[in-house]
């Protein structure tokens, strides 16, 4: 079973830096066509340039993916350029500390709509795009679409300081588990990929100030290191790929064995 993305299209959200940008970079080398999406306009030209806004097989689109509208138009925008879409990845995440005892706090609220219901959404509208393909293309068997959600270990874990995000990304892997559920009689496949310390800019920004955290990281992690972010591209494209042609509704975990430690000693970072 092939684990080429090659002519396949594919809209990756949070595409503008971090893991998102990994992704959806390394699909584009993988010569898959790619929407590159994200509501930071200036850093997805600055990591683009101007050439991929009309030539060769990437594409980007700016707005607030939390807005309905925005999302109707990004996939708008992918259909223009490349005609159909076959992969949706949810890269767009947000992590920002909460206060459990503050009831002012709205950390998991926002959180709740920035890594969760935006994805859903998306995930609906894309779905109905992959159904609407199959239909007119005739396509009987086989799978009409992959939408791959990026999780975290966090949704496992007990760290009151990040209580809004590991609330979401709990929701999150639910989420996936109950859209496996109802899209399998169409054909589409939902998974994710729960990552732990991966050097993201903002692990980067974070160890810069605190150095120690490297090695935190590093004893909490049986591989004793932090991950690429390009280990979490190669395994986001495993999901994608009919190489997991019989996964659906699967949190694949990404994380050096740090799960596998006692969670209550671990760091947070």
């Amino acid at each position: 079973m092939s684990f080429s993305i090659a002519g396949k299209t594919a809209i990756v959200t949070g595409a503008a830096n971090g893991v998102g940008l990994a992704i959806a970079r390394h699909f584009a080398e993988q010569d898959a066509n790619v929407m590159f999406a994200d509501m930071d306009e200036e850093g997805l030209k600055d990591q683009l340039g101007k050439d991929s806004e009309r030539e060769g097989n990437i594409r980007y689109y700016a707005g607030d993916l939390r807005e309905r509208l925005t999302q109707a138009n990004l996939l708008s925008a992918t259909i223009d350029a490349f005609e159909r879409v076959d992969i949706l990845v949810n890269a767009s995440r947000q992590m920002i500390p909460s206060d459990p005892l503050n009831p002012d706090d709205d950390a998991v609220e926002q959180l709740l709509q920035q890594n969760l219901m935006t994805g859903l959404r998306l995930s609906q509208l894309v779905a109905k795009r992959f159904i609407k393909q199959g239909e007119e293309e005739g396509q009987e068997e086989g799978s009409l679409g992959a939408i791959v959600n990026l999780s975290s270990i966090a949704a496992r874990r007990t760290h009151p300081e990040l209580l809004g995000y590991s609330v979401s990304t709990a929701a999150l892997d639910q989420m996936t588990r109950s859209l496996a559920v109802a899209l399998a009689p169409h054909r589409i496949r939902v998974n994710a990929v729960a990552f732990g310390s991966v050097m993201s800019a903002s692990l980067k920004s974070t160890l810069k100030e605190h150095s120690e955290f490297r090695a935190d990281i590093r004893d909490h992690t049986p591989l004793a290191r932090i991950a690429r972010p390009e280990e979490v591209a190669e395994a986001v494209q495993f999901l994608a790929s009919e190489g997991s042609s019989f996964m659906t509704g699967q949190i694949m975990t990404v994380d050096g064995g740090r799960t596998l430690l006692d969670p209550v000693t671990a760091p947070a970072h």
